[in-house]
């Protein structure tokens, strides 16, 4: 049904006919707190299924949403090759426009997405500055502070930045 409605919705801004046929629409119940989410490469959406809480119009909204992604990708890509974009920037709001949804907010605030807090019982803190950074898991791999890497070393990973368990 929504991949129906994925695909007449593309289908109807004349400028996206493969991505129409080849869009696939999933409830993805490992999503948390998110609505929705798109898979560009594969031309993948997929919602929460708590949406189906919040009625058939905030479920119509998600999709557009997210098929905004898709398609603003797709229409950047299409000049010069694959390019980079602000995943929330001009050509995805040009989207949201196309597809009925002007004005679309980047983030929703729905109360049945809203997940619990995880504690943050791991603090890890720059050696340099002592900026804290709370975390809710440990960190697995190397991480740096972001505000001393940007000042010192033009936003690239340095070692002296490393965060240090506190």
């Amino acid at each position: 049904m929504l991949e129906n409605d994925a695909r007449h919705l593309l289908r109807r801004l004349g400028d996206c006919d493969t991505l129409a046929l080849r869009v696939e629409v999933h409830w993805n119940s490992r999503l948390r707190s998110t609505a929705g989410r798109a898979w560009q490469g594969r031309g993948r959406v997929e919602l929460n299924p708590r949406l189906q809480l919040c009625g058939e119009e905030e479920i119509s909204r998600t999709l557009r949403h997210e098929l905004a992604h898709l398609v603003a990708h797709q229409r950047a890509a299409r000049p010069a090759g694959r390019r980079r974009i602000d995943p929330h920037g001009r050509e995805w709001r040009r989207a949201c426009a196309d597809l009925g949804i002007p004005g679309e907010a980047r983030t929703h605030r729905l109360e049945a997405l809203q997940s619990r807090r995880l504690a943050r019982r791991h603090v890890y803190v720059c050696p340099v500055c002592g900026l804290e950074y709370p975390r809710a898991r440990p960190l697995r791999r190397p991480l740096a502070c972001g505000a001393c890497c940007n000042r010192h070393a033009r936003g690239r990973f340095d070692a002296r930045f490393r965060l240090r368990p506190r």
